[in-house]
C-alpha cells in the first residue's frame, strides 16, 4: 500500500505520517520546502515522541520524499499509483496542489480502485474545497470517477519544535482523526488508527470550535498580557477564564445544534483545558496566533460560532472580546498580522468588519464586532 501526503511538517511527519506509517502504508512526503525534502531523502528514519498519557515513542521508517515544485511529474507519477492521498498543508495552500492531483488522477489507470483524497486541515469541510479545485483542473469531468473524496477531522496537539530537533518529532498522545464514511460505501481505507463516521459535521464543529477556538483564544488573550509561551497563558487566571468563557458560548451551539450531551460536552472542554496547559507541548502564542485574518474570516474559530449563536438569539460577549483581542495581535514576521495592521488603519470599521468576517451589515453580529474593530482604532 501506498499514500502520498502532501505537507512535511511537523503535522505531517507528528501526525498523518505516523498514522499512514502505523496503517502499513509506505508514505511519500510531497513539499515545497526543499531543505526538508532533501532532509528526509537523505534520512532512513526519524522519531515522533509522545508526552502525556499513555505516551510511546515511534520511529517511522518506509518513506520517500520528492519537491513538490521542481519534480511535479515524480509527485504525479505516485499519485496515480498510490492508495491514498492527504494533505497537511493548510486551507489556503489546496488550491495549489490540487493540479497536481488532478493530473494524477487522469493519468491513474481505469483497472485501479478509485484513489482516496482526505484533506486533513484545521478547517470545516477542507476535502470539498480541495475537491472543487481538483475538479477544475480534471480535463475531463468523466475522470472523476477514478478518485473518492472525503471530509476529516483531525486533532492533535503539535507544538513548535525546538531548534536541533531536525526531523524528529514531538506532539501528544492524545489525537483524533474522523473520517466520513460515506463516500467509500464498504470499501474503506484500511487506516485502523482513524474512525470511520456517518455524519462528520458534528465532530469537525466540535473540534474547530472547541480546540482551535480554545487555543486561539488563550494566543490572542495572552499576547494582549505580553505573555509569549502558551503554557504561561494558560496558568494565567485571567487568560485561562477567558478561554473558559468562550467555550462555555461554543458549548451552547454545539448542545443546541448538534445534540451533544451538555456534561460530555463539558467533559470534552476540560480535557482539553488540561491538554492546553501541558508544559511539555509548550508553544508560543505567536505561533499559535499567526494568520489572524484567516481566523477571523466567516466560517473560522470565532465569527462562525458566534454568528450562529446570535442568530440562535444567544448572545456572545467572549467571542466578541477575543475578536478584539485578536485586533491587537502585532507580530511583524507573520505577514496576516502585518496585512490586518494596515487594513485597521485605511479601512473604517464596516469597512473591515464586511471584508474580513465576511459578515452583511444586517447580520445581529456585525455592530458588535464593528464596536470592537472602532475601539481597537481609536
Amino acid at each position: 500500500m501506498k499514500a502520498v501526503h502532501f505537507g512535511a511538517g511537523n503535522i505531517g511527519r507528528g501526525f498523518v505520517g505516523l498514522i499512514l506509517h502505523n496503517a502499513g502504508y509506505e508514505v511519500v512526503f510531497a513539499d515545497v520546502n526543499a531543505e526538508l525534502i532533501d532532509s528526509l531523502a537523505s534520512t532512513p528514519s526519524y522519531v515522533v515522541t509522545e508526552v502525556g498519557a499513555g505516551a510511546k515513542t515511534w520511529t517511522v521508517d518506509n518513506y520517500r520524499a520528492l519537491n513538490s515544485s521542481t519534480a511535479e511529474s515524480s509527485v504525479i507519477d505516485e499519485i496515480a499509483t498510490a492508495d491514498i492521498v492527504t494533505t497537511a498543508v493548510g486551507p489556503n495552500i489546496l488550491r495549489f496542489v490540487a493540479p497536481l492531483i488532478a493530473a494524477a488522477i487522469a493519468k491513474r489507470s481505469a483497472d485501479l480502485p478509485p484513489l482516496a483524497v482526505m484533506a486533513c486541515e484545521n478547517a470545516i469541510n477542507a476535502t470539498d474545497v480541495l475537491k472543487g479545485e481538483v475538479l477544475k483542473s480534471l480535463p475531463d469531468a468523466s475522470l472523476a470517477d477514478r478518485a473518492i473524496f472525503a471530509n476529516t477531522a483531525v486533532d492533535r496537539i503539535v507544538p513548535g519544535q525546538p531548534e536541533g530537533n531536525g526531523l524528529n518529532v514531538t506532539v501528544e498522545s492524545f489525537f483524533e482523526w474522523a473520517i466520513e464514511s460515506g463516500p467509500f460505501g464498504d470499501a474503506l481505507p484500511v487506516i485502523p488508527e482513524a474512525h470511520f463516521v456517518d455524519d462528520l459535521a458534528p465532530y469537525i464543529e466540535r473540534k474547530l470550535f472547541t480546540v482551535n477556538t480554545g487555543h486561539a483564544t488563550a494566543a490572542y488573550h495572552g499576547f494582549v498580557a505580553g505573555i509569549s509561551s502558551m503554557s504561561e497563558a494558560f496558568a494565567t487566571p485571567a487568560v485561562a477564564d477567558e478561554v473558559r468563557a468562550v467555550l462555555a458560548e461554543t458549548k451552547q451551539l454545539l448542545v443546541a445544534k448538534h445534540g451533544f450531551d451538555p456534561e460530555v460536552q463539558q467533559a470534552y472542554i476540560d480535557k482539553n483545558m488540561v491538554r492546553f496547559a501541558n508544559p511539555e507541548l509548550s508553544d508560543t502564542v505567536d505561533r499559535v496566533g499567526r494568520q489572524p485574518l484567516r481566523k477571523l474570516s466567516r466560517h473560522e474559530r470565532f465569527v462562525g460560532p458566534a454568528a450562529e449563536l446570535v442568530e440562535r438569539g444567544i448572545p456572545t460577549p467572549a467571542l466578541v472580546r477575543t475578536m478584539g483581542a485578536a485586533l491587537l495581535f502585532d507580530v511583524p514576521e507573520d505577514p496576516q498580522s502585518v496585512e490586518m495592521k494596515a487594513l485597521l488603519e485605511s479601512a473604517t470599521p464596516e469597512e473591515f468588519v464586511t471584508q474580513v468576517t465576511g459578515l452583511g451589515e444586517s447580520h445581529a453580529l456585525f455592530a458588535p464586532v464593528v464596536e470592537v474593530v472602532r475601539a481597537r482604532k481609536a
